[in-house]
């Protein structure tokens, strides 16, 4: 097995960008928005690059207000992009979503980073940040799922109750989904991370392992939570 994963040199980086100049041709000879998608190519390249010097300055300071001020503008961040679907109700559910994301999602990354890793110290950012964006995520796709289905249901006149049904199901849809093909249609992220570093297949499962329950935790949770603080903002017809 390898120690490390192995440095890619700049110009082997550039080689990566070939597929992407092809289809970015092919975007344009068929006159489709090239121009949006060349912003984001560039876009993803800045922010990739910016992030990882970002982190590289966190890592070394390892101070816990930093780490938790992270956290603080990821949840931030996600609980306004998860209400992108309905941006009529965005600014009423805004706090709403941000307690739902922070209570599902915080209760899930502290489990699993003092219970399961046990973490020291507790903050130690290279796996507090990672684990945090994962979880937060997730939870922001939940959740911002759920909301869209809830507000097209209540716009269709459909009882809340039973809107709150449809929501919570369409928002676990891709959580399930991916329950089910995990391991057999690809192998995660976190895993196959791990073992092009190097490690047992078999300690990168069990890492996995810890993954997939905290997406299935904290989807749950955050979902859960989120409909249940919203059911004022589309029951006051009905009460």
């Amino acid at each position: 097995m390898i120690e490390s994963l192995q440095i890619i040199p700049t110009f082997n980086l550039a080689l990566a960008f070939i597929p992407v100049v092809l289809v970015l041709v092919i975007l344009y000879k068929w006159s489709l928005n090239s121009a949006n998608a060349i912003y984001a190519v560039i876009r993803m390249l800045v922010q990739l690059l910016l992030v990882g010097y970002v982190l590289t300055t966190i890592f070394q300071a390892e101070s816990a207000w930093l780490v938790m001020a992270v956290m603080f503008v990821m949840v931030t961040a996600a609980s306004w992009i998860a209400l992108g679907t309905i941006k009529e109700k965005r600014a009423q559910l805004f706090r709403h979503a941000f307690w739902s994301i922070l209570c599902g999602g915080g209760v899930t990354l502290l489990l699993v980073t003092q219970g399961v890793i046990s973490l020291e110290p507790w903050f130690e950012p290279q796996y507090m940040i990672p684990l945090a964006g994962m979880i937060f995520a997730n939870s922001m796709n939940s959740v911002s799922l759920a909301a869209e289905r809830l507000h097209a249901e209540i716009q269709r006149d459909v009882p809340y109750l039973q809107a709150r049904t449809i929501a919570f199901n369409a928002a676990f849809i891709p959580v399930v989904n991916s329950l089910f093909a995990v391991g057999l249609v690809a192998l995660p992220g976190m895993m196959t991370g791990q073992i092009l570093s190097g490690v047992s297949p078999i300690i990168a499962a069990h890492y996995q392992i810890v993954v997939m329950c905290m997406i299935f935790g904290s989807a749950g949770l955050s979902t859960a939570y989120f409909l249940a603080l919203t059911k004022s903002c589309f029951t006051k017809g009905e009460e």
